[in-house]
């Protein structure tokens, strides 16, 4: 069903619940989802609700109309070019890129003709994307006299620094088998096959243990940020604190007694 968002900005970012899925769709198509001010309230409000509802087991991020997302409204902030706008613009923009990898579900964004700036951002922000042949990608403020320096911090988190560079320094444009063989995204399909794909890949982790994933999730972006040591001496914690939780075993007794786990709901 859909659920629509409170308060004035509710068209711009359309919620969706299906079966365990959460789709929410940026809702500007006129403006191929350029992302203003408004939209980024509207996401943030639906990630914070999400977050909290434990009937979500997977995110998906899409966009409305012929193309994903080319980034920001950039006739927005040349009307509002002073420090307090933009800065207070980009700060929401972060929190919200925070709030995908803090959420507990999985987050996919799934792709469509172009994802550019911001809109790469939102890619590779997101924990996993599937991608239609047709899609592109580019980090492309550099052509217009702007670094893209918030898209390039989840950017330089997913593919190697001098990939990362590349794109950053070029504003070229990448296809999505390069996006593919980057590691930027994770499945390359025809257009008429976008949907069925995301969703087949949301199912492969909505068998699992919620508190599981959740717990997963969080850990793999902590460590990423440790040197090695430390990431081990936290992995052996958390894997310690799974396997004596009653998920791990219930998973390890079923796979022991060659059985299929019974997961608590």
């Amino acid at each position: 069903m859909n659920a629509p968002l409170d308060g004035a900005v509710q068209q711009l970012v359309l919620r969706q619940d299906a079966q365990g899925i959460c789709t929410l769709t940026l809702n500007r198509p006129g403006q191929y989802n350029a992302i203003n001010g408004a939209m980024l309230d509207a996401l943030q409000t639906a990630i914070d609700s999400i977050a909290q509802d434990e009937s979500v087991r997977v995110i998906v991020l899409a966009g409305a109309g012929p193309v994903f997302c080319p980034g920001h409204d950039l006739k927005e902030m040349l009307a509002h070019s002073n420090e307090p706008f933009v800065a207070d613009l980009f700060r929401r923009c972060s929190n919200v890129m925070l709030s995908i990898q803090r959420a507990p579900q999985p987050v996919i964004a799934r792709v469509h003709g172009i994802a550019t700036a911001a809109g790469c951002q939102l890619v590779a922000a997101a924990d996993l994307a599937v991608a239609a042949t047709d899609a592109r990608f580019a980090t492309s403020g550099i052509n217009y006299g702007l670094f893209c320096a918030t898209p390039g911090v989840p950017l330089s988190r997913n593919i190697s620094r001098k990939r990362a560079f590349e794109m950053l320094m070029t504003g070229a444009f990448i296809d999505a088998g390069t996006a593919l063989a980057w590691g930027l995204i994770n499945r390359v399909v025809p257009p008429s096959e976008l949907e069925s794909a995301t969703i087949a890949l949301a199912r492969q982790m909505m068998d699992k243990p919620g508190a599981v994933v959740a717990a997963g999730k969080r850990f793999f972006y902590d460590q990423l940020d440790r040197p090695i040591e430390q990431a081990y001496t936290a992995a052996s914690a958390e894997i310690t604190r799974g396997m004596l939780a009653d998920e791990g075993q219930e998973g390890v007794s079923a796979f022991v007694q060659k059985r299929k786990p019974r997961w608590k709901p």
